[in-house]
């Protein structure tokens, strides 16, 4: 057993990755824009994760855009067969950094050849279809159209599996009616916990989720809160952060980024801390703790 599977395996799609993996958003330039001011670093970083177990890569063409996947590519490629990459389509940036929804059939279209020649794959493991209804959140709205081109792409051969991200239930069950879904990408954390209910939805139904801004939105007192329980436990903040997320949900897999080989260390630890029961119930309370 590698080190990484202490934190558990869990299906996505029909692979079988470790619950800590690893999110490549950060490899790109400030604000997810333009090239990192490291990428010896950047490619040291993703050589070393998939080395130390990391089995499951969250990228994005629009990410820089097209930066961390050209650096995936050349840090990783040919690809280990038991890596899976998932990426995300639903998007573009403008040349000021702006996300700008890009739904259209032709939009959509272009964005999986372009993640397939900048990854270097014959076929995408994963994609996630991203609402951008609300740029800062789920909002209802139909994802009918868009849906139904990513499963067309999925019935040429170029989409293994469809997952959907910053959604909301009633989106998920609407989706399914179109295609099966292996995977729900929103944020979920100890201050944002709107999700509950739909995590243990999915487990039920073994469909992985997958939470993003482990550490975004909380209030001045709830970044008190984690701090105060990580300085008892001898764990930085985001490793309690992490750890919480692992217990949390069976099905819940980790995408914690980062450009830096030492961060990547401190988060790939979080593997080896169980939290005690005292220490759940402390972080539990975090998400009603109200702004001092």
């Amino acid at each position: 057993m590698s080190n990484l599977e202490k934190s558990g395996t869990f299906t996505l799609g029909d692979r079988t990755v470790t619950r800590l993996g690893y999110g490549a958003m950060q490899l790109a330039g400030k604000g997810v824009f333009g090239p990192p001011k490291d990428r010896a670093e950047a490619i040291a970083v993703l050589r070393e994760a998939v080395e130390s177990g990391v089995n499951h890569i969250d990228t994005s063409d629009f990410y820089g855009p097209h930066v961390t996947n050209q650096i995936i590519r050349e840090a990783l490629h040919p690809y280990r067969d038991d890596l899976v990459i998932v990426t995300k389509i639903g998007a573009t940036r403008g040349p000021d950094a702006s996300w700008n929804p890009a739904f259209s059939k032709e939009a959509l279209t272009q964005a999986i050849h372009d993640n397939l020649k900048n990854l270097g794959l014959d076929v995408i493991e994963v994609v996630n279809l991203r609402a951008m209804f609300d740029v800062h959140g789920p909002a209802e709205g139909s994802l009918e159209e868009p849906l139904t081109v990513l499963a067309d792409l999925q019935r040429q051969g170029l989409v293994k599996h469809i997952g959907l991200s910053n959604v909301t239930a009633k989106q998920i069950a609407d989706g399914r009616k179109i295609t099966e879904i292996v995977c729900v990408q929103n944020q979920y954390n100890l201050a944002h916990r709107e999700d509950d209910a739909l995590i243990d939805q999915l487990a039920a139904q073994r469909t992985a989720y997958v939470p993003f801004f482990p550490l975004g939105g909380f209030s001045p007192l709830q970044s008190s809160t984690l701090s105060d329980v990580a300085a008892d436990l001898g764990a930085t903040p985001m490793q309690v952060a992490l750890a919480w997320l692992l217990q949390r949900a069976p099905n819940i897999l980790l995408i914690p980024g980062t450009s830096s080989r030492t961060h990547l260390r401190e988060n790939l630890a979080v593997a080896d801390i169980t939290l005690p029961a005292a220490a759940i119930e402390k972080l539990n309370g975090i998400a009603s703790a109200k702004s001092s």
